[in-house]
């Protein structure tokens, strides 16, 4: 049974009143013409269905699809069921299709045989944060790629600044090299260890990306143990080495930030006469944004939430 709406029981109300109290009556009391009303009551035959609204669609088009023109749709999509809209308009203008793709689409769509839409992926939906409970429990490591613009005169020259950051404290360690590599890696994480060991931070896990300078796990050629020299001091010191997702940054994204950070507050102002004064300045750089205070830490340095969690344990 068709739904009764809202209207038809309009059209009653008006049709009964003007029975009752005539149709010119009705048509001042409900604002409406009385050919309106004539017209409904002469529909009105005692029941709400006969006031129903009769569709207003054209029963014909002078310009709608010819019988031979929607054969001809529905034989060719049998043969070309997975082809595109478009592709499908071009065939059919070979076999004297004439109407215009949109008029194709509408049809297509009356006769329900347009292309399947692709299903879009599964929107990503991060896992929650595992937060550190004590300094040392995990160490996120990266490298950043000084701007050639604070070199000077250094055209063939490449300085890069290893970081190490505490993920409870945020606390960091950092240390200027020439080159990027598995040597560097490893006289980088021998020397944070050491640092990290002087103000009672004992590294449980260390966190990278899975750069060449860390690792070789993602060469199809690499044995069991061809381990990098990076790897191996982690493996001797009894440190577990955590590898982030490929290609998936935010994972290591508290040094990441970290590193955005250092861009607006060091190198956009800085320029490096060599190797030693960028090593002499970062260490400077190191000591200052240790005590720079942070929201994560409740508006306190790294150092004075580590001396806060020493005094409390």
């Amino acid at each position: 049974m068709e739904k009764i709406t809202q209207e038809m029981k309009y059209r009653e109300s008006i049709v009964k009143y003007a029975k009752a109290k005539g149709v010119s009556k009705a048509a001042r009391k409900y604002n409406r013409a009385r050919s309106y009303i004539y017209y409904w009551r002469k529909r009105y035959d005692g029941t709400i269905e006969s006031l129903r609204g009769y569709s207003k669609k054209p029963k014909s088009h002078p310009k709608q699809h010819r019988e031979e023109e929607i054969r001809l749709i529905q034989n060719m999509r049998q043969r070309n069921k997975g082809i595109g809209l478009m592709e499908f308009w071009f065939k059919l203008r070979n076999k004297g299709y004439e109407r215009h793709y949109v008029s194709l689409y509408r049809m297509m769509k009356k006769l329900s045989i347009l292309p399947d839409k692709k299903k879009k992926p599964k929107k990503y939906i991060a896992k929650p944060y595992e937060a550190m409970k004590y300094p040392g429990e995990r160490i996120q490591v990266d490298v950043k790629v000084v701007p050639k613009k604070c070199i000077v005169n250094g055209v063939n020259e490449k300085y890069y600044q290893y970081t190490a950051i505490d993920e409870y404290s945020r606390l960091r360690y950092l240390e200027a090299f020439r080159e990027a590599n598995t040597y560097s890696s490893a006289v980088f994480i021998r020397n944070a260890i050491t640092w990290f060991k002087r103000r009672n931070i004992q590294i449980e896990c260390v966190q990278t990306d899975n750069g060449m300078e860390f690792t070789k796990r993602l060469l199809r050629t690499r044995e069991e143990e061809n381990l990098t020299l990076f790897e191996l001091i982690l493996k001797q010191s009894g440190i577990k080495h955590k590898y982030i997702r490929p290609y998936t940054p935010r994972h290591n994204g508290k040094v990441e930030r970290r590193h955005r950070e250092d861009q607006k507050r060091f190198y956009n102002d800085r320029r490096f006469y060599n190797i030693e004064d960028f090593r002499t300045l970062l260490r400077k750089h190191n000591q200052s944004s240790n005590n720079i205070p942070m929201k994560p830490l409740g508006f306190l340095s790294p150092n004075q939430f580590l001396k806060l969690y020493v005094q409390y344990v």
